[in-house]
């Protein structure tokens, strides 16, 4: 720390109690100056010659008055700075540095202690020393400007706080090859520096990174700080990464419980940490990629504790989502202040930052300017688009909000809407798994047991069943809390992969319409049915396939009874998950025709898969997805009946259809009837037309 001694008398000045200073003298004092509380006993003449200030206060106070005490209660620096300038009045000596020299100077010119007063007065003196010295020293500058706090607004006046903001803001931005490591003191000592010499090994000194200024600057107060890193970007030296990572310094050193994603409220100190909040976000580079997405998260979060105006929290959530796939899931679980009956996290705030994120695809304005290098050492200018989204970009966000909402479903308080919004905001990024999706979904289920069949429904369209792994499908078929109908989706397409990669063939989907021919009924249709109407015999199967099938569900039946220590004795000819058929032959009809529709091994694998009290249920859900796959997807379940008699499935077009809808709507005392009011209710009364009922069944699976 540089240091300047004035005077070379010795220091005479005494204390007498906590309020009165003389000085040590054969003469008494001929005059006292009050400086708040404390008392000068002193002496006009050494005064006089120097202060043109106390000339006039003195001779005023003569003559109004006629008293040898006089007050100065605004000087300032107080009595230790008006102490300074009365012994450097009296030649006494006097020490200054960093710590004290701006008090000085300020009480100097309150004092009036110019040149025009006595050559070589006191404000030319610290002027010399400024200048030469306390300017020229990082360290002494930055004391400097902190003990400017204090005695503001004439500081400013005298320009003494810009010299010292305008010499830190010059060698923050020096060339680090010029930069000496003394430059900073709050670092830790390198091992050249505790007298090991490395060169001697053949090493080189550590070289000086380029923010070795940013711990330094942490020292000064927010308003101090705002005003050096202002100056500092102005001079567009830095770059935008390392005034980042001074901001960045800054908010762990005066932001408590910064790192962990909050702030601590403390009484008073509440506004003083909204103000660094504040602060911060003022100061951040324009530039994308300045700061990392995870310590502008972390400053969102304390700009909601410290309860910022909503324009300030917008624009961090704008600059959160323009490098959103940078970010993790703890870094975007922002907790919501402490609130009766609310939610545990925000969830708002990421949908905007998510909306923010997915604006930039629509974005193919913005662009960035880049110096492309020539022939011949020419360097142009050509624009560089910015937005676009790349698809690993949109990968990583989707799989960051997949394992977000997995975090958030274990709310109780979390509704259903917000869930399902912000999973639809990504629904538009194809992912190749949606296992994770899965897992939220299969989490908000098991914390929130009390939702409605439409809200189940709802909320498990947001996955799709062919991109579940062989893992997540084996839970899947397996989860009592997942709809019945979606377990069926999971097996039908489990079965599809399995024989896809085993090479063995799969029921394919007829694509014309296909309408119900009764056995009971005459086929008129001449030439076109006749074409297109299977045999019988190989529709219904021969009686031995179906004495081996209700051998292999006797055997299922009875592995479970065992299984369950059951007493319970089953007829092989009555399975139990065609119970609900009343006719032992159109169980039979039933039987067959969904084995040979999905093949008799999957059939197996479909049953066995799931938990015996479910397995009636998946049957008759099996049975109609067999006959919505055999007919028009619109009129596809009317045909059930028809396979419980034993007939066959022909090919019809729209106006055959028109005339036979009637005579099979008509049967209300049979299957179809049933059929109606069973779907009608899994639908929660969504409509009472059948035919936009089964649509949006046979939706649900194809």
């Amino acid at each position: 720390m540089k240091f300047m001694k004035l005077g070379s008398k010795p220091d005479t000045f005494q204390t007498d109690g906590n309020n009165v200073r003389y000085v040590a003298s054969d003469l008494a004092s001929d005059i006292v100056v009050n400086v708040g509380d404390i008392k000068f006993y002193l002496h006009k003449f050494p005064l006089l010659s120097k202060s043109s200030y106390l000339q006039k206060l003195i001779t005023t106070t003569n003559e109004e008055e006629n008293s040898d005490e006089i007050q100065i209660s605004d000087i300032p620096g107080g009595a230790s700075a008006f102490e300074i300038c009365a012994k450097f009045c009296y030649g006494m000596t006097v020490t200054l540095n960093a710590y004290n020299v701006i008090a000085a100077r300020c009480a100097a010119e309150y004092l009036g202690m110019h040149e025009t007063v006595e050559k070589g007065n006191l404000i030319y003196k610290i002027d010399v020393f400024l200048s030469s010295s306390i300017f020229f020293s990082w360290k002494d500058s930055i004391i400097a400007l902190q003990t400017s706090k204090s005695i503001s607004p004439l500081a400013n006046d005298l320009k003494v706080v810009n010299h010292c903001i305008e010499s830190i803001a010059n060698k923050a931005c020096v060339d680090v090859s010029k930069v000496d490591w003394s430059y900073s003191y709050n670092r830790k000592k390198l091992p050249e520096e505790n007298g090991i010499d490395l060169n001697q090994n053949g090493v080189r000194p550590r070289p000086v990174p380029k923010d070795w200024w940013v711990e330094d600057l942490c020292e000064l107060e927010v308003d101090l700080y705002k005003l050096v890193i202002s100056t500092i970007k102005t001079k567009a030296i830095q770059s935008n990464e390392v005034i980042g990572e001074a901001l960045k310094a800054y908010a762990y050193r005066r932001l408590p419980n910064f790192s962990k994603g909050m702030v601590v409220q403390c009484g008073s100190d509440s506004s003083k940490h909204r103000l660094v909040v504040e602060t911060i976000v003022s100061l951040l580079p324009a530039e994308k990629d300045s700061v990392s997405c995870r310590f502008l998260l972390k400053l969102l979060k304390a700009a909601i504790f410290v309860e910022l105006e909503d324009m300030t929290i917008d624009e961090l959530a704008r600059r959160i989502g323009q490098q959103l796939e940078e970010a993790s899931v703890s870094d975007i679980l922002i907790q919501v202040p402490n609130e009766e009956n609310s939610t545990v996290y925000d969830v708002s705030i990421v949908q905007k930052i998510v909306k923010e994120y997915l604006m930039q695809g629509h974005n193919n304005n913005n662009s960035e300017i880049e110096l492309v290098e020539c022939g011949g050492g020419e360097v142009e200018e050509t624009r560089k688009p910015t937005g676009i989204l790349s698809d690993a970009s949109k990968l990583m966000v989707a799989k960051l909000i997949d394992g977000y909402l997995a975090e958030i479903a274990k709310d109780p308080n979390l509704p259903l809407s917000k869930f399902v919004d912000l999973a639809e905001l990504v629904s538009g990024i194809s992912r190749p798994s949606h296992d994770g999706l899965y897992r939220a979904i299969d989490m908000y289920l098991k914390t929130h047991p009390s939702i409605s069949k439409g809200e189940k429904k709802r909320i498990c369209k947001l996955m799709d069943c062919k991109k579940l792994s062989v893992d997540a499908c084996m839970h899947a078929v397996q989860n009592e809390r997942l709809p019945l109908r979606v377990v069926v989706q999971v097996l039908y397409f489990e079965q599809v992969r399995t024989a896809a990669s085993s090479g063995t063939s799969t029921p394919d989907i007829p694509r014309g319409g296909m309408m119900m021919k009764d056995p009971n009924t005459n086929n008129n249709n001449g030439s076109r049915s006749a074409t297109t109407t299977c045999n019988t015999e190989d529709d219904l199967g021969t009686a031995e396939e179906l004495k081996a099938l209700r051998k292999e569900l006797a055997s299922l039946r009875m592995n479970n009874d065992k299984d369950n220590n059951s007493n319970m004795k089953g007829n092989s000819d009555k399975a139990v998950i065609t119970k609900w058929i009343q006719s032992p032959q159109a169980q039979a009809h039933a039987t067959l025709f969904v084995a040979k529709f999905f093949g008799r091994a999957a059939l197996m694998s479909f049953l066995s898969a799931v938990p015996p009290s479910q397995r009636s249920p998946l049957f008759e859900s099996l049975l109609y997805e067999a006959v919505g796959r055999s007919i028009n997807p619109v009129n596809g379940a009317l045909g059930v009946q028809t396979v419980l008699r034993g007939g066959a499935l022909i090919p019809a077009d729209d106006e055959s259809f028109d005339e036979s809808n009637q005579r099979y709507m008509g049967e209300g005392s049979g299957l179809s009837s049933m059929f109606e009011r069973k779907v009608i209710k899994e639908e929660d009364s969504e409509t009472t037309a059948f035919q936009t009922t089964q649509r949006k069944l046979l939706t649900l699976f194809f």
